[in-house]
């Protein structure tokens, strides 16, 4: 890693340490980073050397980088290697995140919920659980419906949306009582 420009040492570092804060280790953290700034696509042994880490290191990273969806492989006219590399879209990879982690998080959550609701209480803590758990279930459905009507725009819509947003917040911050307001916090229910 030594061999890195800084500005590149630092975006890959700083992705391995954010790496367990988003529930994958620092070594896949730091092996997409340098993928998705590198100008070429890399090959394993190629990555094993500019982080300083073992080949199997990265050949298990790399797994669960596909598992994720996240990596493009390719072949070399005379290479029999795979070469790895990032889409170039930065809306496609935040889409494939979304996706994986509705799959991964949500949806196995969802199911229990269910399941839970089915149950028949056995007692009033068991009645005050149950409904808790419904309300939990009914604003997860409510974000999974809205997120899969969001999926379907287009990243020039998302973008439009979002700018949009940030115009609401700056006339909500101009009523009388500036941010904490009634009408702000009903909008942003």
């Amino acid at each position: 890693m030594n061999d890195m420009r800084p500005l590149v040492r630092d975006f890959v570092m700083h992705f391995g340490e954010m790496g367990s804060r988003w529930g994958i280790n620092r070594t896949v953290g730091q092996i997409y980073a340098l993928l998705f700034v590198s100008p070429r696509p890399l090959n394993a042994d190629e990555i094993a050397e500019q982080l300083a880490i073992s080949r199997s290191n990265v050949s298990v990273s790399l797994k669960e980088l596909q598992g994720w969806r996240l990596l493009r492989t390719q072949r070399q006219p005379s290479d029999r290697r795979d070469y790895f590399s990032t889409p170039d879209d930065v809306w496609l990879i935040f889409k494939t995140l979304a996706e994986e982690r509705q799959r991964r998080e949500v949806e196995p959550t969802l199911s229990m919920l269910r399941e839970a609701l089915l149950a028949e209480p056995q007692s009033e803590h068991e009645r005050h659980a149950q409904q808790r758990m419904r309300e939990m279930y009914t604003l997860m459905e409510t974000l999974t419906e809205w997120f899969a009507q969001v999926q379907r725009l287009s990243p020039q819509t998302l973008l439009r949306l979002m700018a949009l947003g940030s115009k609401v917040k700056g006339v909500l911050q101009l009523l009388p009582g500036g941010r904490d307001t009634d009408e702000q916090r009903e909008v942003s229910a």
